[in-house]
């Protein structure tokens, strides 16, 4: 069985990161595309998939043939948007960050289990390969048991331009939602969270820089984004009782697509040897020893497929109801009261 997709939405997240992957695999079909200004010369790149470019949002929502609709759009939109495709009876896979409250995703999330459908984000960094990297290490306890995770997600980027953004077009919400949702997605909800949420560059502007420490019983995940770190820095380092993991070098999926490679075009996502990971332990005769971890391919399409066979075979969903509540509690905690500060989660 084919499943028909729907976008809303047709800028850089559904060209670079959905329609690429999508349009790869046999058993789904791209139907329509719903926005509000045409771009012929973007449209006419697809005119080999017989895609239906629209900008009436309800031939879209009232196509019974489409059984998902993936949501694109800015932040402050999704609610909505997602909110009337349930209503419409489609499934529906939202950028991140799903909501801009924790309200609105519980409403968003209570809607669709009414309806049995299913709601999610499209948390497509689980599939980075610095991070599917950093899991191989945990899961076969190659540095014993965690003592600390880091994880970092920097630029340098100097120039930062006023524009009247509200909090959740900040980089917390904007990249702290991928970074905090890995760390979920490994050990659940934490006990605690520290927050240190600022405006580096430009003060008029919403927060350039996070520092999150999430405690757990017996470690600490930390998620960091600076737009000023121009000397490289680990993408991953984790100390555990055994050892330690240091990984340089972000997943190469997006770089690839940005210089117009695509998915099936060889060495597509591939890190280089360079950046491989390194385990250093202690061996069980008190031996120093050294691991090179080869980075695995990260592969975005693979949230597809997930919803794929949580739609027509009715398995379980990527991204839980869980997962997704946990992530925008925390996310929305960061910007109530005073920073920097330490919250206590139930």
């Amino acid at each position: 069985m084919k499943l028909k997709i729907g976008f809303i939405g047709f800028g850089k997240s559904t060209n670079r990161y959905h329609l690429p992957y999508v349009l790869l695999r046999d058993n789904m079909e791209v139907k329509k595309i719903y926005y509000r200004t045409k771009k012929k010369e973007l449209e006419e790149r697809y005119e080999r998939y017989n895609i239906e470019f629209t900008n009436d949002l309800l031939s879209l929502l009232e196509d019974e043939e489409i059984k998902l609709v993936s949501i694109c759009t800015p932040h402050g939109t999704r609610y909505e948007l997602a909110k009337l495709c349930l209503e419409h009876n489609k499934n529906v896979l939202v950028e991140k960050p799903f909501t801009t409250t924790l309200k609105e995703a519980e409403e968003i999330l209570s809607l669709a289990k009414e309806k049995g459908l299913i709601a999610m984000p499209f948390q497509n960094r689980r599939f980075d390969s610095d991070f599917l990297a950093l899991k191989d290490v945990i899961t076969n306890k190659y540095v014993g048991d965690i003592v600390e995770v880091e994880s970092h997600f920097d630029y340098f980027r100097r120039q930062y331009p006023d524009f009247n953004g509200k909090y959740y077009d900040g980089a917390f919400f904007g990249l702290g939602v991928h970074t905090v949702d890995q760390m979920v997605s490994l050990f659940g909800k934490p006990n605690k969270v520290y927050y240190d949420i600022r405006s580096i560059r430009n003060k008029n502007n919403p927060d350039d820089y996070y520092h999150v420490e999430l405690f757990y019983d017996n470690f600490k995940a930390i998620v960091k984004t600076n737009h000023l770190v121009k000397s490289p820095y680990p993408k991953f380092i984790l100390h555990g009782t055994k050892g330690s993991f240091i990984k340089y070098g972000i997943d190469k999926q997006e770089e690839c697509l940005k210089a117009g490679m695509m998915p099936q075009d060889e060495g597509f996502g591939l890190d280089p040897e360079e950046n491989y990971g390194k385990v250093i332990y202690v061996d069980d005769c008190g031996n120093d020893k050294e691991l090179i971890i080869k980075t695995p391919v990260g592969d975005y399409g693979k949230v597809y497929d997930n919803l794929y066979d949580a739609i027509v075979n009715k398995k379980e969903k990527l991204v839980s109801d869980f997962e997704i509540l946990t992530v925008m509690e925390i996310l929305e905690t960061g910007f109530k009261g005073e920073n920097p500060r330490v919250h206590v989660f139930e």
